[in-house]
């Protein structure tokens, strides 16, 4: 069972930036990757939707003898994993915006957070945002059309410039010191955000964390793949898969799958 793979879904290619985390701390891990782009983005859909999707994506990597599954996206771990999880014996592993540590450290006490509606609805962001920074001046930025720009592969257009200076502006008129990025498409924003944010204020997400708690999951479950051959990615997308291709390299295995 241990070399069985790690299985990752996100509403499109946003959630490889967890799946090259996890790839660098636990090299040796097999990992099949689920790239519902054609959905993409799951933000503004109601919470069954996101569940409906989730189940589809849940399955498909369970039939595929998956040990372990990242819900590599805000909000499809926002709004389903407490589903997935009653509903299914295999771990999961969610993505939470890293509001924690932004509240702990912000000398100004006040942070801001991009993601996408799905994930700022959510009962589990208002949860952790009250239960670690109630304390804290939160400004909230709903990242309309990022998503769709990413997937479409224009991540350094003037389009993408133009809609982030105008979602950051508030926040650095209000002084925050930290920038939460509350989706898992986010972290490919980051040259394009310290263009525009002054150097005072620090970037953030779960990346890293989640593969920490991934490690953590598979040594508790006897999961941890003990090979010492780097283990073999495979990456799938009901879209384009130049997207992918264009953010990774053309090096990594990827193919279309019509799901």
């Amino acid at each position: 069972m241990s070399k069985q793979p790690i299985g990752i879904f996100d509403s499109g290619v946003g959630g490889t930036s967890i799946w090259k985390e996890i790839q660098a701390l636990l090299p040796h891990e097999n990992m099949i990757y689920l790239a519902d782009s054609k959905n993409a983005p799951y933000g503004p859909k109601g919470k069954q939707a996101i569940i409906d999707l989730s189940i589809k994506n849940t399955e498909y990597l369970i039939v595929q003898g998956c040990k372990l599954i990242v819900v590599a996206c805000n909000t499809a771990t926002t709004n389903a994993i407490d589903y997935l999880r009653k509903n299914y014996e295999t771990p999961f592993i969610g993505i939470e915006p890293a509001i924690k540590p932004a509240a702990l450290n912000s000398k100004t006490h006040t942070i801001g957070i991009l993601a996408t509606k799905g994930t700022l609805s959510s009962e589990l962001f208002h949860k952790t945002a009250h239960l670690f920074a109630s304390d804290s001046k939160i400004i909230e930025q709903e990242g309309h059309g990022i998503v769709e720009l990413i997937e479409d592969g224009k991540l350094h257009s003037e389009a993408m410039t133009g809609l982030l200076e105008v979602y950051l502006k508030p926040m650095i008129d209000a002084d925050i010191d930290y920038l939460v990025l509350g989706c898992t498409h986010y972290p490919y924003l980051i040259p394009i955000l310290l263009k525009i944010l002054p150097k005072c204020i620090k970037i953030i997400d779960s990346g890293e964390a989640v593969a920490r708690q991934t490690k953590a999951v598979l040594i508790q479950h006897n999961l941890l793949n003990q090979s010492t051959k780097k283990g073999k990615s495979t990456l799938f997308t009901n879209a384009n898969p130049q997207v992918i291709t264009t953010l990774l390299g053309a090096s990594n295995d990827i193919s279309y799958l019509d799901f």
